[in-house]
């Protein structure tokens, strides 16, 4: 299986692939406010590539629950000046995360070659075709409602058949878009128009996703389930629950994390992977280079 976001390829299977979150927001829910400062948010991703991070992904707009939308102008003041910067610092592939065609063009004119996009069941083309014309690689996130709505009543009969059919309607209607499947990377949505119950139903059966034969990436660090699973746990207290999240994730197959603390995730991952790497059967699930 291949992945390709412009130049950057990645053949699977290979090790899990740990992309770094970098928000350059004042209200995003574990790390708003941090790194508005564009050369504080360059330190942040440096360290992170040098923790192990294969991906910076950031971000100038929250989409926390109930997050206030921003102007296309605003975001790109606090994206591009890093995208700017990191492309010319880091030897990584730069993701954008955004909701806004405009938003995303601008990112990949300044070098970025991913499009993380948590508003992949729009109806409007247009970022699809953005993707298309520069050869982008795209996370197509599950979200039921947006943001601001997606938290209210959260409602699936099944949300694991249901998320699958959302992937296969999107893969058709991004192939009509002129985006290659290579191109297209899948998220089930932690938290995104979920209850913690969907989340836990989606985690327990991601290997359901595999025969899309597409690159699953799980975002699930520090969020609210995790907290509630564990009775309550505040934010910043997170960090075990996330690498137990983790860990899951890559014995269910998942070839993409998505994460803030790259350094206990890339250990946590490798030790993971060591152990999965000895099983009777565990050349033909992972080659670890």
């Amino acid at each position: 299986m291949l992945l390709k976001a412009r130049q950057f390829q990645f053949e699977f299977p290979r090790r899990t692939l740990i992309m770094g979150i970098l928000n350059v927001t004042p209200d995003s829910f574990a790390d708003g406010g941090l790194y508005l400062n564009c050369n504080a948010a360059v330190a942040r991703a440096r360290r992170m590539v040098a923790e192990g991070a294969d991906v910076v992904d950031i971000g100038g707009e929250s989409t926390r629950p109930g997050a206030v939308p921003v102007s296309e102008a605003e975001e790109l003041r606090r994206v591009l000046p890093v995208i700017e910067r990191l492309v010319q610092e880091v030897k990584v592939p730069i993701s954008i995360d955004t909701m806004k065609p405009s938003v995303a063009r601008a990112a990949l004119q300044a070098g970025a070659s991913f499009v993380n996009d948590v508003a992949a069941n729009r109806s409007d083309p247009t970022m699809w075709e953005v993707v298309a014309e520069f050869g982008a690689g795209y996370v197509v996130v599950h979200m039921q409602g947006t943001p601001q709505t997606m938290q209210l009543r959260p409602h699936y009969a099944d949300v694991v058949k249901e998320v699958d059919a959302f992937f296969g309607e999107r893969l058709q209607r991004l192939a009509a878009a002129g985006v290659a499947p290579e191109q297209v990377v899948l998220d089930v949505g932690l938290g995104f128009g979920k209850t913690p119950e969907h989340n836990l139903q989606l985690m327990a059966g991601l290997a359901q996703f595999h025969h899309w034969n597409r690159p699953l990436l799980l975002g699930a660090s520090r969020k609210s389930f995790i907290g509630h699973v564990a009775g309550g746990v505040a934010v910043a207290d997170r960090l075990p629950g996330s690498l137990a999240v983790a860990s899951w994730a890559v014995q269910a197959g998942v070839q993409m994390l998505r994460v803030h603390d790259v350094a206990a995730t890339v250990q946590a991952v490798r030790v993971i992977e060591g152990i999965l790497a000895h099983r009777p059967t565990a050349g033909a699930e992972r080659r670890l280079p």
